[in-house]
């Protein structure tokens, strides 16, 4: 009887698409689980970099763990452009090299304290240098690390030998405001904002200035909040569940997911989950603070309406 319940299996896993095969491989090369690092530890070229407050990664860390900020991946600041861009191709090249990675590296990102999407905002910015299939997260950060009772340090690494890093970017997953203004409605791709709804239903925003921004979201968009993709732990929410809520914004296996937010952080979230699913990605980098400076058409529902 147990053989014939495996030979039945089996024979499920032979027939299933080849594409929802390839799509759960696919999610499940994007993460790794604190037990599954611990055995990896000490490994040639494995490069990690932790991505959360500075005053937690002091308080104890993953052993070997480089502490690095977003800003650090990041175009310099330009005043009056969007706070968090991509930068271009040598720029990032050189930017990562500094951090010891190069073509061989195996990069893990760890969350530290509830940093989820600024950590997701470093695996896009990998992905986009070209290092997607190199790049795993740490699910539910530092601190599963610590609750897995893993031993941590306060130490921080020595200064790494510079990288040599050739490999091709892929800036298919960067997406502009004229892309994203000439694929809207187009069957098989989806805009998502992954601001909270309060902002994507049209309340609108106070910046840090005192000034009142834009109500509304781009037209068409659907709303999938970044924080209802992980559960408080930093852990993404099971597949079945990221499916449910993708598939209620519309999003079916193999349509592209672009997603935008304020500045191009919170997004990431979106299309991490997106990812772990099989589904292609893009970020619209600019996201609703260039979209605004732009004064392209917003989509306001709490809009007083004309009689």
């Amino acid at each position: 009887m147990k053989h014939f319940v495996r030979a039945i299996a089996l024979l499920a896993a032979a027939l299933l698409p080849t594409s929802a095969i390839s799509a759960q491989a696919q999610g499940d090369m994007l993460v790794v689980s604190p037990q599954q690092l611990l055995k990896e530890l000490g490994q040639p070229n494995l490069v990690l970099l932790h991505v959360g407050p500075k005053d937690d990664y002091d308080a104890g860390h993953v052993p070997g763990a480089r502490y690095v900020t977003v800003q650090q991946v990041a175009a310099a600041p330009v005043p009056g452009a969007p706070a968090l861009e991509l930068p271009d191709e040598a720029d990032l090249r050189a930017r990562l090299e500094q951090l010891g990675i190069g073509n061989d590296s195996r990069i893990v990102v760890i969350p530290g304290a509830d940093w989820g999407s600024p950590s997701t905002r470093m695996v896009w910015t990998l992905q986009a240098a070209g290092l997607g299939a190199r790049t795993r997260l740490l699910q539910g950060g530092n601190e599963a690390w610590k609750r897995a009772g893993l031993a941590v340090t306060t130490d921080a690494p020595a200064a790494p030998l510079a990288g040599k890093l050739t490999l091709a970017a892929n800036r298919s997953i960067v997406a502009d405001h004229a892309w994203v203004q000439s694929r809207l409605g187009t069957p098989g791709f989806h805009l998502l904002d992954a601001r909270l709804p309060v902002f994507y239903e049209g309340a609108g925003m106070t910046d840090s200035r005192g000034v009142k921004r834009t109500a509304g979201h781009i037209p068409g968009a659907r709303n999938v909040p970044f924080n209802s993709l992980m559960n408080d732990s930093l852990q993404f929410l099971p597949r079945e569940t990221l499916r449910r809520i993708f598939a209620d914004a519309g999003v079916q296996q193999g349509d592209t997911v672009v997603a935008y937010c304020h500045i191009g952080q919170q997004a990431t979230v979106v299309l991490f989950a997106a990812r772990l699913l099989g589904n292609p990605v893009k970020l619209y980098d600019g996201s609703f603070a260039e979209w605004e400076s732009l004064k392209l058409p917003v989509q306001n529902p709490t809009a007083p309406r004309e009689p």
